[in-house]
């Protein structure tokens, strides 16, 4: 099957059926209008075929998980941009690539595609504050850290990892377990696209690359976040504040009313009210 080339292809595709890197490198193609899907797809099989053509046929598959994370993250050298975290090439998958360089959901992304094409039953774990990737082994799953150069963490980890977010609350065993559940691929795919449009928005100026204003390209960022998930409240919310910023005030006043419509108990549902007189009154001067 050819790999998918546009969002469109990406929305067509079969919800359970999506391919995280295809998905990742498309993407990327709204910052790279040249990036060729397919070429990058061929590189992540050469990394799988090189580690692979290395192994024993009777590995087992505890030792492939500590070959993979050797191979990658120590004699590749792919590591974590912990100098400038929030720049956007950590989170366009063809960059992390060839940089060697990314954050935690985007090396997590890496990791799995090429665990998944060694056999590996590999799956991204949205943990609070943190993307992990889930290793499934006979004797039970690894919890690996992609960002920290594939370690590995136990319950003691997490639940610290856990303390720290929640200001020194401490989070009970079975409680961490609920967080380690396999993330969807449309998820992970939502996930990756809302960091993008967190750092775009944070930054607000103009991309260096092409000279395009950053609130633009997160509003394209967030257009496929909607695409994906067409009944998340907060994606309409942040799409709204976006669109006002633009000066789009109908295309703004008709998503803070679907904020409404999705969340008429939210905590903020007086302001998004308020904000909607506002800016129907706004459109009523524009006529």
């Amino acid at each position: 099957m050819p790999a998918a080339q546009t969002w469109q292809d990406i929305l067509n595709a079969p919800r359970d059926q999506l391919s995280l890197a295809e998905a990742a490198l498309v993407i990327a193609r709204d910052a790279h209008p040249l990036l060729d899907v397919t070429a990058y797809l061929a590189r992540i099989d050469n990394l799988a075929a090189v580690l692979k053509q290395r192994l024993p046929a009777d590995i087992a598959d505890t030792e492939k998980l500590a070959r993979l994370n050797y191979y990658l993250f120590t004699e590749l050298a792919f590591t974590g941009n912990s100098d400038d975290y929030y720049d956007p090439r950590n989170s366009y998958l063809n960059d992390v690539i060839d940089r060697k360089l990314g954050i935690p959901i985007t090396l997590s992304v890496l990791l799995i595609e090429v665990g998944r094409r060694l056999g590996l039953t590999m799956s991204g774990v949205s943990f609070p504050g943190h993307f992990l990737v889930k290793c499934a082994l006979r004797d039970g799953a690894v919890i690996i850290d992609a960002y920290a150069k594939g370690a590995t963490l136990g319950i003691k980890d997490l639940q610290k990892r856990l303390r720290a977010l929640s200001g020194g609350v401490d989070v009970p065993p079975e409680a961490v377990m609920r967080l380690l559940n396999a993330a969807a691929p449309v998820d992970i795919i939502a996930r990756m696209l809302r960091n993008l449009i967190g750092i775009h928005r944070e930054r607000g100026g103009r991309d260096v690359r092409d000279g395009r204003d950053d609130r633009a390209r997160a509003l394209t960022l967030a257009n496929q976040v909607i695409d994906l998930c067409p009944q998340g409240a907060d994606d309409f919310r942040v799409r709204a504040r976006l669109l006002e910023e633009l000066e789009c005030f109908r295309a703004a006043l008709a998503d803070f009313e679907n904020v409404l419509r999705l969340a008429p108990e939210a905590s903020d549902v007086n302001a998004v009210r308020g904000k909607i007189a506002e800016l129907r009154e706004r459109v009523s001067r524009l006529n």
